[in-house]
């Protein structure tokens, strides 16, 4: 009787990392780590981001972001970029809510300042799912890799809620800098018809 043994592998500790032991050829095989391979890739990674959040600008404007390198000349290309690190690390890593806020705000306070709708000025947070997709296509298959990947994700989710509340923090900061000018432009008008005076 013929007896086919198929590889057989096996999860073993050494030193804290968790490897597989191929039983026929002896091969140490490492599990991958999600975290380990996006801080690997971290460089590559946030510059495709980056190329995605300044895609969402006029060409013209996209290309001054990202050619200027001089922080003093392009100070809001500079701030995406920074941000945009700062906030890949958290989500890596510990997702500190207030660190979070605090690199999300000035990117999207200047996309609260312009003409972005809610979704819009938001979604460029969305597309680091299929950029990390797109760079490790050939791990898919990978089962281990994939349940890291999905809660790897909720993560991004997480960013996406927190940078629309930052969003809709900013409009009404806007929205009651605005009232305020108004406000004042009437009383100016109003003082000049002589229809108020200061002790009123």
């Amino acid at each position: 009787m013929r007896l086919f043994i198929k590889h057989f592998l096996i999860d073993f500790f050494d030193k804290g990392e968790v490897f597989k032991i191929n039983f026929i050829s002896g091969k140490k095989y490492n599990k991958m780590n999600i975290q380990k391979e996006l801080i690997k890739k971290k460089k590559t990674l946030v510059h495709q981001w980056f190329k995605a959040v300044i895609n969402t600008y006029a060409s013209d404007t996209a290309q001054f972001l990202e050619s200027q390198k001089d922080l003093f000349a392009n100070p809001v290309g500079n701030t995406i970029l920074n941000g945009l690190t700062m906030l890949f690390d958290e989500m890596t890593g510990s997702m500190d809510k207030e660190k979070i806020v605090e690199f999300l705000d000035p990117i999207i306070r200047v996309r609260a300042v312009q003409t972005f709708a809610p979704s819009k000025a938001v979604a460029f947070l969305y597309t680091l799912k299929v950029i990390i997709r797109d760079n490790f296509k050939g791990s898919l298959k990978d089962k281990t890799f994939v349940k890291e990947l999905l809660e790897l994700e909720l993560n991004i989710d997480r960013l996406a809620l927190i940078g629309f509340d930052v969003y809709m923090e900013c409009r009404e900061s806007l929205n009651s800098i605005r009232a305020n000018q108004e406000k004042k432009k009437v009383y100016k008008a109003f003082k000049r018809a002589g229809l108020i005076t200061d002790s009123q």
